[in-house]
């Protein structure tokens, strides 16, 4: 295994995660917020689950939003 290589492609994919993550996550608060839902001083709890394939991993990461 190439350690430089496979940092890298952690890193380029812990990217579209992140760029990914926060554009549905906006999305779907700002939706929220105008549909009523969401009054929009509310603090969301988040998680997302993370599982590799052909390695057993499967971890829950959980957190909090807060929108003001």
């Amino acid at each position: 295994m190439n350690e430089d290589v496979f940092n890298m492609e952690i890193r380029k994919f812990l990217k579209l995660v992140g760029v990914t993550s926060q554009r549905e996550i906006e999305e779907a608060v700002r939706n929220a917020v105008k549909a009523g839902k969401l009054t929009g001083s509310e603090t969301l709890r988040v998680r997302v689950q993370l599982t590799l394939d052909g390695t057993g991993l499967s971890k829950t990461i959980d957190g909090q939003i807060a929108l003001a």
